[in-house]
Order: structure tokens, then sequence, then C-alpha cells
């Protein structure tokens, strides 16, 4: 990446982060919730480690990939970067039993414990390593079939279960919403922050972070109550516009 480009992608990196920071605080403002509370994700998951390298200097200070194998590629090239601190990852997207050994200790979160058996996968393999890994619980909360994770009932019944597990903390819930229909994001969302709530009850845990919210619909998800939005076109894109 040459040096000129560097330059402007990184100008237009700040840009874009000064803007987003903007919609989110006046998301916030209009139910009477302080910007504070939500923590930007730039999903990095379709550029390289030199992107991530001009996000970090614009201002962003948490990532997210869906891969293992390129969670592993953009840690190894980033611990070359002479100067640059060690980068937070969280892993956003499904995660296969037999990738766990590449996530665990590699990132802050996984999103994406989605049936018991993965939990009690992660679990297993967290205990013998004596380290304690923090994740969310995926919940279709949409219903939709092409997307995974707890059904709402489901979740329910098997949390207190679930929370007991070694290895594992359970921090919260995630989830996503249907594409380009405002209206189902928001059900959606509202969905989630619901279950999240009886799922204190039921497991007496404070279940901090509710991840939902994506480019096309974060501002609706901070209307109702994410705590960690999931950005990746509108990060990365500039061909990305802002409506």
């Amino acid at each position: 990446m040459d040096i000129e480009f560097s330059a402007s992608y990184e100008a237009f990196l700040a840009e874009r982060r000064a803007e987003l920071l903007s919609r989110i605080a006046e998301a916030a403002a209009r139910v009477g919730r302080s910007a504070d509370e939500v923590e930007v994700l730039a999903v990095s998951k379709t550029v390289g480690p030199e992107e991530v390298v001009l996000a970090w200097q614009a201002g962003y200070r948490r990532f997210g990939e869906n891969r293992p194998q390129e969670l592993t590629r953009k840690r190894t090239a980033l611990a070359q970067v002479e100067g640059l601190p060690e980068i937070p990852f969280d892993m956003i997207g499904n995660l296969q039993k037999n990738k766990i050994n590449q996530v665990l200790g590699n990132v802050r979160l996984i999103h994406s414990v989605s049936s018991p058996h993965l939990a009690e996968a992660i679990s297993k393999r967290a205990e013998a390593r004596g380290i304690t890994v923090s994740v969310l619980l995926e919940v279709n909360v949409s219903g939709e079939g092409s997307k995974s994770g707890f059904v709402p009932h489901e979740v329910l019944a098997a949390a207190e279960d679930l929370v007991k597990l070694g290895g594992i903390s359970v921090e919260g819930v995630m989830t996503m919403a249907p594409a380009h229909d405002a209206d189902a994001a928001r059900k959606t969302f509202s969905g989630l922050r619901e279950l999240r709530d009886e799922l204190r009850v039921v497991t007496g845990l404070p279940l901090d972070v509710l991840s939902c919210g994506m480019s096309d619909d974060f501002s609706i998800a901070v209307e109702e109550g994410s705590t960690l939005v999931r950005l990746g076109r509108i990060v990365f894109d500039q061909g990305y516009k802002l409506s």
C-alpha cells in the first residue's frame, strides 16, 4: 500500500468514523441513552492487515473476523508491525469445532456460540488450557432458515446449564436481522433485548453485551438497546454511501 494512498485512506477512515459515531450518538439520544453505552466493532473480514493498521490509526479499537484462518493470518502479520500494540479481535462468524483451538486465547469475545454442543466443546478445550473464554449466545430471533443460532425458547431452556460450564463466561447475546427490512430489524433487535432480560432472570448474570446491528441497520439497533454494533462495509468501503 503506497504512502499517498495510505494517507488518503486513513483520512477517509477517520472521517467516516466521526460520521458513524455522530449517528450512533443521535440514535442513542432519541431513546435517552448515552453513546458511551455503544461500542463499535470494525469488521475487517474483507480487508487486509494494512487496512486494519490504518483503521487503528484512525481511532478504531476493536475488530472482528469471521474465519479462524483469516484471524490467524492477520494476527501474524500485525505482530510484525513495529510499534503497533496488540490489536484486539472478536470472532463473529460460525465456529466449527475443529477450529476452536485457533481461536482460544486469540480473541476478546466469541459472538457465535450457537448450540449447546459448541458451548460444551469450547468449555472442554478452554478448561484443558486453564483459561476462561468470554462468549455470546447467538440467537436466531427472526426465525430465518438461513441464519444459525439458538431458537429463543431453546436458549431459555438451556441457559442454566450453559452458564454452569467451566472455561466460558457468558457475557450476553447476539443476533442478526433480516436484510433491507427496517421493521423486521426493529422487531428482531427488540426481541433480542427482551430475551436478554428473560435470560438475566434465569441465569442471575448481568449479560451486559447486546451484539446487534450492522452497516444497514445499526441506528435501529442502538435505539433498541445494542451495546456492540458490528460494522464492516460502512467502515472500510469508500464506495458505501451514507444515506
